[in-house]
C-alpha cells in the first residue's frame, strides 16, 4: 500500500513540475494529534511527531531520537530515516547541484518551521491543494464534540482576570490584535474543553482577539450553535474559519501578535495583508505554563487516584506469574483499573506497555502484530497516563519478574540515580532545563551511556501532556518558576533487548524564597532491579521517603496484601 501511494505521489508531483513534496504530521491545529494523518499515509510511520521529504527518486523520513527505532520498523524498506535536529533537509538538498522546486501546503507549515528545515537550499512553492489528499483522504467522524465550560472552582480564574493579563501584557508592547491559533491556548483562555483530541481535551478552534476585548471566535458551525449557550461572554462573534480574511479586513490598529510555531504560512500572509506582525509569541504559552493553586490541588487529586490504579496494577502484574499473559492484556489490565474511578475519563496518551526487545522501542505501542507474551526474564515498560475530572497524569515504570544480571540492575540503578537527582535539584542555583538536564544523565554518561529523548517535558492542567514552553533537555532554557509543571524520565535503551525508564510528574514550589521540585506522582519503583551499592546515603533515603509519603497517600484505598507488598519497600 505504501509502495503505491508513493508511486501516485510522485506522478502527481511530475504533474505539478516540482522536484518533492514534504508531508508533515500535524494538521490546521499544529498538535500532536493529527486528522488526517498524512505522514502515516505516505509513509506507515504512527509516531507522535517527524516530516517526510519525497523527491523523484529518494525518500526520506525525518523523525527524533525517540522515533529511530519505530521508524525503522514501519517505514525502512520505503524512506530513509534520519535523525533531527542531527540533520534537517537542508543539509541533503545543499548538496544537489541546482536548487530544487519542492512543493508543500501552507495550511500545515509556518514560516519559522520551513526555515528551519530548508533554510534558502531550495526553492519552496505553496500548492492550493494538499497532494497526499488526492491519493487517500480518511473519512471524518459523523460525531460533533461539543465544548464544555470550566467554571472558576476547577480552573481557579476567571475569563475576564486572564483576558485583561493578555491583553495588559500585549498593550505593553503597543500590539492591538492578537490570533491564538493553537487550540490548547484557547481553551486555556476561556476555560474551555472539548474532545477533538483523542487523549487530551482539546477543543479544535482558533480566536482573533482585539484590544477592545472582541472575540472573533473561529470554530465548525455547528459547534458554534451550542457554545453560544456556555460561554458566559457577551463580546464572543463566533465565526467560519472561511471568514478569516473578511475579519482581518474590518480590524482597526496597526500591529499584530501572531503564534510562531501554530499561525500557518497561509494565515500569516492573510494578516501580513493589513497589518504589521510585531511578535511571534502567544503570551498565552508562558500564563498557561504557570499553574495556579487550584490547578496544582486538582493536580494533586488527580495523581492520587492514578497512583492507587498504577499500584494496583503493579502488584497484580509482580504477583500473577504471567500466566500466558501479553502486552495488549497487560495495557488492558490497567486500563479497566484506571476506570473504575468515577472521576476517569479516557487516558491521556497511547499507553507503552513493551517488554523485552519491544522495551527497548522508546515510544512502543503494541498492537496484533507486535504483541508479544511477557516472559519471566523480561524486563515490561509501562508509560501510562489518565485524563481525570481534573488533571492530567503521565508515569512510567519498569519492573522485572526475575532476577536481573547485575549489568541491568546497575543501568536501571544508574536512570533511578539520574532520576533523583532531578527530584533534588536546587532550583535557585539551577533553574534551567538544559543544565538539569545534565544531572540527569550524569550517571549514565559515566559508563558511556545515554539516551535519546529529552528528560522532561512540560505538562498542562487538564489539557495537553506535552506542554511547552518549559522543558528538561539539552535544547531547553526557559528559566522554571513556581506553578510549572513537569516530567521527570531519564531512561536507557538497549536494542534488540531491554528498555529502561523512571518518570513521575514533579511541579515547581517555593517556600522561604527557596524553590525546589515536589512530586505529583506516588507510585513504587521496582526494588527488584535496585543495586542498593551504587546509591549513596542521601539517594537512599530519598527513596525511602518516596515510599513512605506513597504509602501515606494511597494505602488507605488498598487491600490488605496491596498494602502490605508497598509497606516493605520503605
Amino acid at each position: 500500500m505504501i509502495k503505491k501511494n508513493l508511486k501516485k505521489l510522485k506522478k502527481i508531483i511530475n504533474l505539478n513540475n516540482i522536484d518533492g513534496y514534504i508531508v508533515p504530521k500535524n494538521d490546521e491545529y499544529f498538535s500532536e494529534f493529527s486528522f488526517p494523518n498524512r505522514l502515516k499515509t505516505i509513509s506507515n510511520f504512527s509516531g507522535s511527531a517527524g516530516f517526510a521529504l519525497i523527491l523523484k527518486k529518494k525518500n526520506y523520513l525525518f523523525v527524533d531520537g525517540r522515533y529511530t527505532l519505530q521508524a525503522k520498523i514501519q517505514s525502512g524498506n520505503n524512506f530513509q530515516i534520519l535523525e533531527i535536529p542531527k540533520i534537517w533537509p537542508k543539509k541533503i538538498l545543499y548538496k544537489f547541484k541546482k536548487k530544487l522546486n519542492i512543493g508543500f501546503d501552507p495550511k500545515l507549515f509556518t514560516n519559522l518551521t520551513l526555515y528551519r528545515y530548508f533554510d534558502n537550499t531550495c526553492k519552496l512553492t505553496p500548492l492550493k491543494q494538499n497532494l497526499i489528499d488526492l491519493i487517500f483522504q480518511e473519512k471524518k467522524q459523523k460525531k460533533i464534540n461539543f465544548f464544555i465550560n470550566l467554571n472558576k472552582k476547577i480552573t481557579g480564574e476567571k475569563i475576564d482576570s486572564k483576558i485583561n493579563r493578555l491583553l495588559n501584557s500585549l498593550k505593553k508592547q503597543n500590539i492591538e490584535n492578537i490570533f491564538i491559533s493553537a487550540p490548547e491556548n484557547v481553551a486555556w483562555l476561556f476555560n474551555l474543553r472539548g474532545k477533538d483530541n483523542p487523549n487530551s481535551p482539546i477543543p479544535n478552534c482558533k480566536v482573533i482577539l482585539t484590544k477592545e476585548k472582541k472575540i472573533y471566535f473561529f470554530s465548525c458551525p455547528l459547534k458554534i450553535k451550542k457554545i453560544r449557550k456556555i460561554i458566559p461572554y457577551k463580546k464572543f462573534i463566533f465565526c467560519k474559519y472561511d471568514d478569516f480574511l473578511s475579519v482581518i479586513c474590518d480590524l482597526n490598529g496597526k500591529n499584530f501578535c501572531i503564534d510562531g510555531s501554530s499561525c500557518s504560512i497561509l494565515n500569516e500572509y492573510l494578516i501580513r495583508s493589513k497589518f504589521h506582525i510585531k511578535s511571534f509569541i502567544d503570551p498565552c504559552y508562558n500564563m498557561k505554563s504557570i499553574k495556579n493553586k487550584t490547578e496544582i490541588n486538582n493536580m494533586k487529586i488527580s495523581h492520587i487516584y492514578d497512583g492507587v490504579a498504577l499500584t494496583k496494577f503493579l502488584f497484580w502484574i509482580k504477583n500473577n506469574k504471567l500466566k500466558g499473559l501479553d502486552e495488549l492484556s497487560a495495557e488492558k489490565k490497567l486500563e479497566s483499573i484506571r476506570k473504575k474511578n468515577k472521576n476517569y475519563l479516557y487516558p491521556s496518551f497511547n499507553t507503552i506497555a513493551g517488554s523485552g526487545p519491544n522495551s527497548a522501542i522508546i515510544h512502543y505501542r503494541a498492537d496484533i502484530k507486535t504483541n508479544r507474551k511477557i516472559k519471566k526474564n523480561d524486563l515490561f515498560l509501562c508509560d501510562s497516563g489518565g485524563q481525570y475530572k481534573y488533571g492530567t497524569t503521565d508515569v512510567t515504570r519498569t519492573i522485572a519478574f526475575n532476577k536481573q544480571s547485575k549489568k541491568v540492575k546497575d543501568i536501571f540503578t544508574r536512570v533511578l540515580k539520574g532520576h533523583i537527582a532531578v527530584a533534588t535539584t536546587n532550583l535557585n542555583k539551577i533553574s534551567k532545563g538544559n543544565m538539569i538536564d545534565k544531572r540527569a544523565r550524569h550517571w549514565l554518561k559515566k559508563i558511556n551511556l545515554d539516551y535519546g529523548h529529552g528528560t522532561g517535558h512540560g505538562v498542562g492542567f487538564f489539557l495537553n501532556v506535552h506542554e511547552g514552553p518549559q522543558a528538561i533537555s539539552k535544547y531547553n532554557n526557559v528559566k522554571l518558576k513556581k506553578g510549572m509543571i513537569l516530567s521527570n524520565e531519564p531512561g536507557y535503551y538497549k536494542e534488540g533487548k531491554f528498555g529502561i525508564r523512571i518518570e513521575n510528574l514533579v511541579y515547581v514550589e517555593k517556600s522561604k524564597n527557596k524553590l525546589y521540585f515536589k512530586n505529583l506522582t506516588f507510585a513504587p519503583i521496582d526494588s527488584d532491579l535496585i543495586n542498593y551499592h551504587l546509591l549513596d546515603d542521601k539517594e537512599k533515603k530519598y527513596l525511602s521517603d518516596y515510599h513512605l509519603q506513597t504509602y501515606f497517600k494511597i494505602s488507605k484505598y488498598l487491600n490488605k496484601k496491596e498494602k502490605v507488598w508497598l509497606k516493605n519497600l520503605i
